[in-house]
């Protein structure tokens, strides 16, 4: 079996790949949120290392409650979680 080639992507790419900006992103990797490399003047990311930093946000189904005023979800969603 074949070793998979590593994927990099510079910070402009990986920035529109998460739909952030550059600065954003800049905060993300400096606050260790997501990893980076830097060859010379050039930082670098992993796609891996970002398609992980996807999936870990994702949110779970709901832990957003604090979003609803008055503690109440959408009566759509109570009538179908009824039944």
């Amino acid at each position: 079996m074949e070793a998979q080639e590593m994927q990099w992507l510079g910070t402009a790419e990986a920035a529109r790949h998460l739909g952030l900006t550059p600065r954003t992103l800049y905060r993300l990797i400096d606050e260790g949120q997501l990893p980076a490399y830097k060859f010379g003047r050039v930082i670098r990311l992993k796609r891996s290392d970002v398609d992980a930093f996807v999936e870990g946000a994702r949110i779970a189904p709901g832990t957003l409650e604090h979003l609803y005023p008055d503690g109440k979800k959408d009566a759509s969603v109570s009538e179908a979680s009824a039944t």
